[in-house]
């Protein structure tokens, strides 16, 4: 057995299950583990995808969302303890594997299209109905 797969036999452990599909452009909520103290909550946030980078253990997700008019990326490993869950909102239409583009854009062109027509029959593809 190589090392390589002698570390991969040892992150695979480490690996979550629980993480449902999605993909570059769509909005997710990230419920993240915040301690405080003694106490802990958690607390969400909401945002387009725009980069998913890496693999197995070291796979990262980078989430941008708008607070008043200013953009706030934050980046986060996916297999990360202080991730409690993943929720896919809403499913965008990317055509590009890095949505950095929509750093540079305003008012409607932020927007990416959605992509509902002709996904319902694929597995795993759910989102958050409110």
């Amino acid at each position: 057995m190589g090392n390589q797969n002698i570390i991969e036999s040892i992150n695979s452990e480490s690996l979550k299950t629980d993480i449902p599909r999605f993909d570059v452009g769509d909005t997710i909520n990230v419920h993240i583990r915040i301690v405080e103290g003694e106490k802990e909550r958690i607390q969400v946030y909401q945002g387009t995808l725009i980069s998913r980078k890496g693999r197995g253990i070291d796979e990262n997700i980078t989430v941008r969302r708008m607070v008043g008019d200013v953009g706030v990326e934050k980046t986060w490993p996916i297999h990360s303890p202080l991730i409690a869950q993943f929720e896919v909102v809403r499913r965008g239409d990317a055509r590009r594997a890095k949505l950095y583009f929509l750093r540079d854009r305003v008012g409607k062109s932020r927007r990416l299209r959605d992509r509902r027509r002709g996904m319902k029959h694929i597995e795993g593809m759910t989102t958050v109905h409110r």
